[in-house]
């Protein structure tokens, strides 16, 4: 497990290269920009959960616009999650394009459920479906009396790795792929190749001239050899087309 987080430190590293703000990705949970965005992971629980949870509560008594934000738990990982955009995002079924770290080089490709990886990969979409109906009809998930989500259970019986796990959850354009039998692999693979690092910028509406600057909503990473630096490449393309239908 220590191996696993370390590669998941090191992949937040490359994939936040410079970590934004908290209150934006608030902004962007409550707007619907993002559907989940992660607060901490690595052995902090549940000192944080609790804390977390006690701020939620409170302010969802005297904000409404909070009241769709939701904590979720997935072994040491913590995340915000918008239970009414979620559901969204998931239906939407967004085309995954992976990079397989288990090959030296990594090579890119769609997702693939002829593999085993690929498989396990869709089962835990399928419970999150089923856990966040677009119907609503899963109250438990949904209640306003239920702020706490664990989702332990999706990792159980499986080799996807957290850092898989999160490239999709995360909605990254672009997710690193590798088992639970494979970290060392992806370690080497991952720390022996140059990064081209891809941020995304966004501006708020209706704010000052004083206050109309870029900020980041995100960042991420792919290995050099397999970009061309954004332009005209497929996953860039899809990724861009589902951010501005927010």
């Amino acid at each position: 497990m220590s191996e696993l987080f370390s590669l998941s430190d090191q992949m937040e590293t490359q994939n936040h290269f410079q970590t934004p703000p908290r209150y934006i990705d608030v902004l962007a949970l409550c707007s619907g920009m993002r559907p989940v965005v992660m607060i901490d992971y690595g052995g902090k629980m549940p000192e944080l959960q609790a804390r977390l949870l006690s701020l939620l509560q409170l302010l969802q008594e005297g904000l409404p616009v909070f009241n769709d934000l939701r904590v979720m738990v997935i072994e040491d990982m913590i995340y915000l999650i918008n239970v009414t955009s979620l559901p969204k995002w998931l239906s939407s079924e967004p085309g995954l394009f992976f990079v397989d770290l288990e090959q030296d080089p990594p090579q890119m490709l769609q997702q693939s459920k002829e593999s085993d990886l690929g498989m396990q990969l869709g089962s835990i979409q399928k419970l999150f479906s089923s856990t966040f109906p677009l119907d609503g009809s899963n109250n438990d998930a949904t209640s306003q009396s239920s702020l706490l989500i664990d989702l332990t259970c999706c990792l159980h019986d499986t080799k996807v790795t957290i850092p898989t796990l999160n490239g999709w959850l995360l909605d990254y354009p672009v997710v690193y792929l590798f088992g639970t039998d494979h970290i060392e692999e992806a370690i080497y693979n991952l720390s022996t190749k140059s990064l081209r690092i891809f941020k995304v910028l966004v501006q708020r509406s209706g704010t000052t001239v004083e206050d109309s600057h870029l900020e980041e909503l995100t960042s991420f990473s792919v290995p050099y050899d397999l970009s061309m630096g954004g332009s005209k490449e497929v996953w860039a393309e899809a990724f861009m087309e589902r951010m501005s239908s927010r």
